[in-house]
């Protein structure tokens, strides 16, 4: 069991607020938008699991900061990609990541207030995903750069999208704008960035009126499909992901 107090400021990466029940997690680098890198990869699946472990929580908020969700990388704060043992933290970190956030075991909404081309997957897990209408949708940092899509991506995109489409937006970098994306059933509604924050509160209010455990099992029943996947295809994706790291010389470094 974890308390809001013991968590809330222990992260680099995330700022954290709650108010009678529903808690906002606002990713950020340094106090502006998040630049994925490797304090977010590594606090990240730990900031999910002190999330889900706290009783008070009734229902999750995830967004961004300023103009974007997540939209830029830091790669050389990853260090040595290209090594055995390099991939194999990203590999420990990466299924922990995705793991402890489908064990959340409340309802979570994602604000997208800007550009998520860097594990958009983040947002899309959620259970709602409403967007600014200045948002868009991209897996910007694999396939055109050399690297399988295999860190979860490979598993919800060919789901939301459909097979065939989300094989293209993972091998073209197709980015899809937030009208795009609500057309093709990946966000629920689309608003302008001012209006993005209050409409989500609005939702969550509305969800947390609910008795608790009717929050939470409702959370359970409707992501157990999402766990069985996860787990059956997240490692094998990386693992695949690693090999191609290893393939570029650029990676080794």
């Amino acid at each position: 069991m974890a308390r809001l107090g013991e968590y809330a400021t222990k992260y680099q990466d995330i700022r954290m607020q709650r108010r009678n029940g529903i808690l906002e997690v606002t990713f950020h680098t340094k106090g502006g938008p998040l630049q994925w890198n490797e304090s977010a990869h590594r606090e990240f699946g730990y900031a999910f699991t002190d999330i889900g472990a706290d009783p008070d929580n009734k229902v999750v908020i995830l967004t961004g900061t300023g103009d974007a969700f997540c939209a830029a990388i830091d790669l050389p704060s990853f260090g040595a990609l290209g090594t055995p043992r390099g991939w194999d933290k990203i590999y420990w970190e990466a299924k922990r990541l995705l793991l402890n956030l489908l064990d959340i075991e409340v309802p979570m909404i994602a604000a997208v207030n800007g550009p998520a081309l860097i594990h958009a997957e983040l947002a899309v897990l959620c259970d709602i995903v409403l967007a600014a209408d200045t948002a868009a949708f991209q897996d910007a940092p694999h396939f055109k750069n050399g690297i399988v899509p295999g860190d979860g991506v490979h598993v919800i995109w060919p789901l939301l999208l459909g097979m065939n489409r989300g094989r293209y937006f993972l091998l073209t970098g197709q980015k899809l704008s937030a009208q795009e994306a609500l057309s093709l059933g990946v966000v629920n509604e689309v608003v302008p960035r001012a209006r993005l924050l209050p409409r989500v509160w609005e939702l969550a209010e509305q969800l947390a009126k609910q008795p608790p455990l009717t929050l939470r099992y409702a959370r359970v029943v409707l992501t157990q499909q999402l766990k069985r996947l996860m787990q059956d295809e997240l490692g094998y994706g990386l693992a695949l992901e690693g090999l191609s790291a290893l393939d570029r010389p650029n990676m080794r470094s």
